[in-house]
């Protein structure tokens, strides 16, 4: 079967983000470190500012503009909240139209865009310093809202404190990588110290799961069927088996090093084929893999957090537990008429 080695070297085991009121913007001028994006509750004021004369706005525009006021680079205003969804900035900005409308400072006559109320244009009349959840909440209109996103069991709320700065969406995200990051190292920790031989299930599991192998039984065959030098299995790419992938796997805990990949990398040129996949449980040098990116065969590196990431992201070995469905308002149903 699988020809799978277990070294006895064990190796060691493996934002803080500050808030930018708008009256520290000279301070982010001279040092840009201060912080690359403003939380929620800061672009508040500078939303409303942005909409004091009445007129409509699209939520497009501000974003620019509240980007262009905080100076920020494209690079920030690319990034990207955790679920890959939209970009910080505007998840951010978007949080903050929802918490000014909820207080009556906002409302939204069409969709995507917003106008400040008379109550919105006193409260700028009284020149605050700053707007934020606290203000907020001297509106009851706010309070209700807040009471029942607390009094739903499915909502995901950002923290009261004036401290805070992500969006709903963005702790959301945030907490489940959290989750997810802790559920892979557990993963990773039960491979390594499983046998040889489940380390071989694991990794057929794993390939039928990515649509390799044709059926479990056709790649539980064909694993282990070489043991030719530095091959430890054949598998099919595809189900029909027009190609297949050669297979080198270690339950390693040491550093694989450049040798170990030059001898699969000969042990290919010797079959004339061209593509195989180097699985470990522990990691590969920097030599190892610029040698694996230069040569001409294609040899893919699976280390062992690669492994894990994605025996959960194709469910093997993992189970689910609760599901989250995460809504947003259909526009074009409002404007269906």
């Amino acid at each position: 079967m699988f020809a799978i080695e277990q070294s006895q070297f064990q190796t060691s085991s493996f934002e803080t983000c500050l808030l930018l009121p708008v009256n520290l913007l000279t301070k982010r001028r001279s040092n840009p470190a201060v912080m690359p994006i403003p939380d929620y509750q800061t672009v508040m004021l500078p939303l409303l500012k942005s909409v004091a004369d009445g007129s409509e706005h699209s939520m497009r525009d501000i974003v620019n503009r509240i980007a262009d006021e905080f100076e920020m680079t494209e690079t920030e205003r690319s990034q990207q909240i955790p679920s890959g969804t939209a970009s910080t900035i505007s998840n951010r900005v978007g949080w903050a139209r929802t918490y000014l409308k909820q207080a009556g400072l906002l409302d939204m006559p069409r969709r995507a865009h917003v106008r400040i109320t008379p109550e919105g244009k006193r409260v700028l009349a009284n020149n605050p310093s700053r707007i934020d959840n606290t203000l907020l909440s001297r509106y009851e209109s706010f309070r209700d809202f807040r009471s029942r996103a607390k009094n739903d069991e499915t909502a995901v709320n950002a923290p009261t404190g004036s401290g805070s700065e992500e969006t709903p969406a963005e702790t959301m995200a945030r907490a489940y990588q959290q989750l997810r990051a802790e559920l892979e190292a557990e993963v990773l920790a039960l491979v390594k110290s499983g046998t040889p031989q489940f380390f071989e299930r694991v990794v057929v599991d794993l390939l039928v799961a990515m649509g390799y192998g044709g059926s479990r039984s056709d790649a539980g065959r064909a694993v282990g069927r070489s043991g030719d030098g530095g091959i430890d299995g054949i598998i099919k790419e595809d189900k029909l088996g027009l190609d297949v992938i050669y297979l080198q796997a270690k339950r390693w805990e040491s550093v694989v090093g450049r040798p170990e990949i030059q001898k699969f990398a000969g042990a290919l040129q010797g079959l004339r084929a061209n593509k195989g996949v180097f699985i470990t449980t522990s990691s590969f040098s920097r030599e190892s893999i610029e040698y694996a990116n230069v040569i001409s065969s294609k040899i893919i590196l699976l280390d062992g957090i690669t492994l894990a990431h994605l025996m959960v992201e194709h469910s093997v070995g993992v189970t689910s537990e609760t599901s989250f469905v995460v809504k947003r308002v259909d526009s074009d149903y409002f404007e269906s008429e």
